[in-house]
């Protein structure tokens, strides 16, 4: 039986100021710290042996925040895969010089991944959404934010983000789990819905009224294949 830990990160600057966020890449606000916080020290009881972020500074803050409250010992460790190369060969050197010797039993690696992004908000980011309501109407704007497989212009649907989730959670998570592997990941309010509508077998009905809090633990026991949330 292997856990899975799910966390929304806490609060962001655009959070608080009602704009549309999506893939620009906003910190927390001090709400968000605190959030991040307290849910770490929710789950710091709980073993974790390997961690999975986005690239957004958010969701990396969440992850830090939260893996600081753990007494185990254990420091989280970013991981840089040499296949990422650049012409200079930047990539491969940061990835080979941020290698650790010790044994690794005192460390957390932390894998970052864009498939964990939040959705790409397209020409809505950066947009006040009360503004955006006035604009093209509460009907439209509501389409945009909650259907299933309409994105808004330029951006992605739901659909779209969990056509890049799922594979993630299938050929990285999955495996990982039925290795024995406790899993913790930090990323945002709609990868993490189709993470869930994934686990849950939700419809898209059902995963339409899926709310992920900012800075909650979603925790689940995984066993031969089988989920369940505790």
């Amino acid at each position: 039986m292997s856990l899975l830990i799910l966390m929304r990160h806490g609060q962001s600057m655009w959070n608080a100021a009602n704009l549309f966020t999506g893939w620009v890449d906003v910190p927390l606000t001090n709400k968000g710290i605190e959030e991040a916080i307290q849910g770490g020290k929710e789950t710091s009881h709980l073993p974790i042996d390997e961690v999975h972020t986005s690239t957004l500074s958010r969701a990396q803050m969440t992850a830090m925040l939260a893996l600081a409250q753990r007494t185990d010992g254990k420091v989280p460790v970013f991981q840089y895969p040499e296949s990422e190369t650049t012409e200079d060969g930047n990539a491969a050197k940061m990835a080979r010089w941020s290698q650790s010797n010790d044994s690794g039993e005192n460390t957390l690696p932390v894998f970052v991944s864009w498939q964990l992004n939040e959705r790409m908000y397209g020409d809505l980011q950066g947009l006040d959404k009360q503004e955006t309501r006035d604009k093209y109407g509460d009907d439209q704007v509501h389409i945009w934010r909650r259907s299933y497989d309409i994105p808004p212009p330029n951006g992605e649907s739901l659909q779209l983000t969990a056509a890049r989730t799922i594979p993630y959670l299938e050929e990285k998570i999955i495996p990982a789990l039925e290795a024995g592997k406790n899993i913790f990941i930090a990323a945002h309010g709609n990868s993490l819905r189709s993470i869930v509508m994934s686990i849950e077998k939700l419809s898209r009905e059902e995963v339409l009224g899926l709310e992920i809090p900012t800075g909650k633990p979603i925790v689940y026991e995984f066993n031969n294949s089988n989920w369940s949330r505790i």
